[in-house]
């Protein structure tokens, strides 16, 4: 097993870029280390969380319970994961005393929307990745601008930890179809007009024409949560990365 992150990287894109997305998760669990899927089970979850279940149940599946998530939220991850016979999910939250201290009346979202993120989502995730070698995303290309150069793996230069991305070059009809395909419970709120769904009070229905991610923190410029940047900006992976 290679112990360079970005030369793993490198391999995997060489070797194992063109697989089917399973394949190609398959394949990547192989050469690394410990890793741990990220889920939001939010609109697309149930894709590549039945991919992992059909390669192995009992791979950690971290969920980040912001305490401010949709009700329906809840619930389709406890069923989800069911369904699944996931045996293996870890719900992971914000430190109630930060709360306390940096959030006591539960409105830093309006006041300051990157830092309620940084509380609820990026710090906890950071401490629950520590000893992971890995993790495994669903983002796709398709689902905004800040996404577009994605690769399905890429190399996080600050923790030297590898980012799966196996559904980067999936369409959002890609993603119906499987849904469809194997009969996968879909969520609530995607009925209703919500194609991407975080926290309840920063979240709203998109539009038609809309990208998938316009009603996250609609009339603010900010377009991502924050755990996927590194630096401060989006990370992606590009050949220069990985050399």
């Amino acid at each position: 097993m290679l112990h360079d992150p970005a030369k793993q990287v490198a391999r995997l894109l060489r070797d194992h870029a063109d697989l089917p997305a399973q394949d190609f998760l398959r394949a990547a669990l192989g050469q690394l280390g410990p890793v741990a899927m990220v889920s939001s089970f939010g609109a697309d979850s149930a894709v590549l969380l039945h991919m992992l279940a059909r390669i192995d149940r009992a791979i950690p599946v971290l969920f980040i319970d912001t305490l401010a998530l949709f009700p329906e939220t809840l619930a389709y991850q406890h069923a989800l994961a069911q369904h699944l016979g996931l045996c293996n999910v870890q719900i992971i939250t914000p430190e109630r005393s930060e709360l306390f201290m940096r959030d006591p009346d539960a409105l830093l979202h309006r006041a300051d929307p990157e830092s309620c993120c940084q509380l609820r989502k990026a710090e906890p995730l950071a401490r629950a990745l520590q000893g992971y070698a890995g993790w495994i995303t669903g983002r796709k290309r398709h689902q905004a601008a800040t996404r577009a150069l994605l690769e399905r793996a890429e190399c996080e230069p600050e923790t030297g930890r590898i980012r799966l991305n196996p559904l980067a070059d999936w369409a959002a009809a890609d993603i119906d179809a499987y849904l469809g395909r194997h009969d996968l419970p879909r969520h609530p709120l995607v009925a209703r007009g919500y194609p991407s769904i975080g926290c309840q009070p920063c979240t709203s229905r998109v539009l038609s024409g809309e990208d998938a991610r316009a009603g996250r923190w609609r009339g603010n410029e900010k377009t991502e949560c924050g755990i996927h940047f590194i630096g401060g900006i989006p990370h992606r992976n590009t050949q220069e990365d990985a050399a």
